[in-house]
């Protein structure tokens, strides 16, 4: 009966899983990234602030994802992964109490403006892995000339459906920025550095990074973090 019941709350937990992962997959969802960044000297009251911000956002009626994420190896720099349910509810969202505290809490301690990037989806990949307690995210602004914008795309999605089979690779997920349609989001989430490590010197992404290399409109930016909570 034991064996049983384990089982059933394991299912339950896979399934809650892609159910979530497919809703802010869905059409008419809302992706947003944020850069952040705070003074050298503010890093942990900017992680406080960007922590507490993130578990009311999660609350809030609409949203489907709201992850804050801190920059190895510069600590003051960070990033805010976001999906909504629909413009309405970003809108509510950006009018929201807790959202204008933040702002006005943020003013003091940042050294440069908010650099929010609002997108459509491409492919949203699940890895074989799940969300591991120090996992490793990858987050990678994409420019490529204007002309070499459905090539991108096309290599975009199809390095996530190859990225999704690699081992310790939780998701993979590619977006583009609605008003400049040659810019590109990255979001990828690996189980430990060694299998983000292995990924990064894969055939697979090296052939990536050739394809991108003649139609690059700017640097390759990819950064790494950890989540906050």
């Amino acid at each position: 009966m034991r064996l049983i019941l384990q089982r059933s709350l394991l299912a339950t937990a896979i399934l809650t899983g892609a159910l979530a992962h497919s809703a802010y997959a869905q059409g008419n969802a809302v992706y947003v990234t944020t850069y952040v960044e705070v003074g050298a000297k503010a890093e942990a009251p900017g992680a406080a602030l960007l922590e507490k911000y993130q578990n009311v956002s999660r609350k809030q009626g609409g949203n489907l994802r709201f992850d804050a994420l801190q920059e190895f190896g510069r600590p003051n720099r960070f990033a805010i992964v976001a999906a909504w349910q629909d413009r309405a509810a970003l809108d509510a969202h950006a009018k929201a109490a807790s959202t204008v505290q933040f702002h006005d809490k943020l003013k003091s301690i940042e050294i440069a403006p908010l650099d929010e990037r609002i997108t459509n989806a491409l492919d949203a990949a699940r890895g074989k892995s799940a969300i591991a307690p120090h996992a490793i995210y990858v987050v990678t602004h994409v420019d490529v000339v204007p002309a070499g914008k459905d090539e991108c795309m096309a290599a975009l999605k199809a390095m996530a459906i190859d990225s999704a089979n690699e081992a310790g690779n939780i998701s993979y997920e590619a977006f583009q920025q609605t008003n400049r349609g040659n810019h590109f989001t990255v979001v990828e989430a690996w189980s430990s550095k060694a299998a983000r490590d292995a990924h990064a010197s894969a055939a697979l992404t090296r052939e990536f990074r050739e394809k991108l290399t003649p139609i690059a409109g700017a640097l390759y930016d990819e950064r790494l973090y950890k989540a906050l909570d």
